[in-house]
């Protein structure tokens, strides 16, 4: 609730503190005393636009600032958080705004600075104001649906279960809408792909590169490139293996020579006869090599043109590829692999369609039955409603709930409804929406009454009528009078009236009243009235200017009458100056 109000250098006032508590407030005053000024300032610092003509003459600029105590839970509270503005869940949140006499503007949280934007986003969410020009809270269209649920879940509970579920299938569908386009898109990609990823693939099969292919290619091409050369060199060196006595008979002579003197050396000669024997056997696989090698030699100039021709395929086609040639068998085996998953993607579309399909259904299903519990739930709100209406001297008017169905293309996670609040003010006419139709004192009395209705529904902690008296009198004020105190009970409510039955409701009682400056203009000031001040008070409404007896006795009588009591329980002391 708003328990603090701080206004410097507004208009009239030049320093105002006020200290509020739970329950039905009232501000009462002669017409001009400055009770507008009051709803300007707070609408200010939650958010309003600025205007430099509301700061007070002679003076630099103003602020207000409003301090609130709201739930740890509180949607205010998971603004400031998403804002790195968040703050314990046991302290107030104080929101000021401070406009230069030049128009500049800025706002706070907490001390800290932030955006109008943001303040105006709080505000929404901790103040409703209703006055003969408002359009906020039950007036703004978009609330509608909302306050229908509201209604019905304090009712029966039901949108709190049906509701989420609606929720959750609608992301559940969005998810999968997503999953579908996503692999359509892909898909559509790839196959305007297909064909030079088929080329390629076919190109790569033909060449058939091998990993090592090039190494091994080169090397041959400088063997062919040389192959004279190489020929003579190995034929010399088989001829000097082989004339005029082979290399290994050599050995094998001198190794038998020296065996047959072996003996009579004693074992100094061991060590050359094995040295001899492992030499020839060398020898002889060395000869026997160098003979296979001669024979394996192709030096035909066509291998070395075909060795050529191979190893500039291979290498044009990594450049064309960005690759090494070592690289063209990994590349052939991505290209195997995206031509096979593009000749499975219509059967993963034809899954995802399918489950697109289902979750559609699931959500459709789900929103229908909340569609059902919704238009039930309308005609027992036009029932409720209507029954507040006669009091409030609203006997000929009508009130209608509608729920209609929204194209597809607008369905979300609330469901399938658009919900709106209708009203026809004269007997016979059509209803047409509420902001339209009512005028501002039959529009503020529409809104109380829906207020009295669904006040446990709501999350806006703080109600602002704004003369929702006015034009009526009697038995009729009396009836506002006591749906606002009934509707204190559940939130803070705090009313502008003329009307001394609906002031005699009130918990706690504020006179505004506008007074000499001293400085030779005027000042707007507000004060917390004691009991004995309200009667005064009171009996000033009813009998104007010259307070009579027994004007006193009425006021008397009405702040004793049924269902004033709460009204005499002093209040918390305000702050006023």
């Amino acid at each position: 609730m708003l328990s603090a109000l701080s206004i410097r250098d507004v208009v009239l006032i030049e320093r105002l503190d006020l200290a509020f508590g739970p329950g039905l407030g009232v501000f009462t005053g002669e017409t001009g005393a400055g009770k507008s000024i009051l709803l300007d300032s707070l609408s200010l610092a939650l958010g309003a636009r600025a205007d430099s003509a509301l700061v007070r003459k002679g003076a630099p600029q103003l602020s207000v600032s409003a301090e609130f105590t709201l739930a740890a839970d509180h949607p205010a509270r998971a603004l400031l958080g998403a804002a790195d503005l968040g703050v314990d869940g046991s302290e107030p949140v104080v929101v000021r705004r401070v406009v230069t006499a030049d128009g500049r503007s800025r706002a706070y949280v907490n001390d800290q600075p932030t955006s109008v934007g943001l303040l105006r986003q709080l505000g929404q969410s901790m103040v409703e104001i209703h006055g003969q020009f408002e359009s906020h809270g039950l007036l703004d269209p978009a609330s509608h649906r909302g306050v229908l649920d509201g209604f019905v879940g304090a009712d029966s509970g039901q949108p709190a279960g049906l509701l989420p579920a609606v929720e959750a299938a609608h992301a559940t569908w969005k998810a999968a809408v997503t999953a579908r386009r996503r692999a359509e898109a892909d898909l559509a990609r790839a196959r305007a792909e297909e064909d030079l990823l088929r080329h390629t693939g076919a190109e790569l099969e033909a060449l058939g590169a091998r990993p090592g292919e090039e190494e091994a290619l080169a090397e041959e091409r400088a063997l062919l490139m040389n192959g004279e050369k190489l020929a003579e060199g190995l034929t010399a060196a088989l001829g000097a293996l082989s004339q005029p006595l082979p290399v290994e008979t050599a050995l094998r002579h001198a190794m038998r020579a020296l065996e047959r003197v072996a003996p009579m050396a004693g074992h100094r000669l061991d060590g050359v006869i094995d040295g001899l024997e492992r030499a020839s056997v060398e020898a002889a696989e060395a000869q026997a090599q160098l003979q296979a090698v001669i024979g394996a030699l192709d030096m035909d100039p066509r291998r070395l043109e075909t060795v050529e021709e191979r190893l500039f395929a291979l290498r044009g086609l990594a450049r064309k590829h960005g690759l090494t040639v070592d690289g063209l068998p990994a590349l052939l085996e991505d290209v195997r692999r995206q031509i096979a998953t593009l000749e499975g993607d219509e059967d993963l579309l034809g899954g995802l369609r399918k489950a697109e399909e289902n979750a559609r259904a699931t959500y459709v299903d789900a929103a229908r039955a909340l569609s059902r519990v919704r238009r039930q739930a309308a005609g027992a709100l036009d029932r409720a409603v209507a029954a507040e209406l006669p009091p409030l001297k609203l006997e000929r008017a009508r009130f209608v709930t509608t729920v209609e169905d929204l194209p597809e293309d607008q369905w979300g996670a609330a469901g399938l409804d658009r919900v709106a609040f209708l009203v026809a003010t004269n007997p016979g006419g059509d209803p047409g929406p509420i902001h339209k139709i009512a005028s501002g004192g039959e529009l503020a009395r529409f809104m109380l009454a829906l207020k009295v209705i669904l006040a446990a529904g709501g999350d806006v902690p703080t109600l602002i009528f704004d003369e929702v008296d006015a034009g009526i009198g009697g038995a009729t004020a009396a009836a506002v009078g006591e749906r606002l105190a009934r509707l204190g009970q559940a939130v803070q409510v705090l009313v502008v009236t003329h009307s001394p039955q609906v002031a005699a409701m009130g918990q706690r009682h504020y006179r505004v009243l506008k007074s000499d400056d001293g400085k030779g203009g005027f000042g707007t000031g507000v004060d917390a009235l004691s009991p004995a001040e309200r009667i005064e008070e009171v009996a000033r409404m009813l009998a104007g200017a010259h307070i009579t007896d027994q004007a006193r006795a009425a006021a008397r009588s009405l702040l004793s009458g049924p269902g004033t009591r709460a009204a005499k329980a002093p209040p918390s002391a305000p702050r006023t100056s």
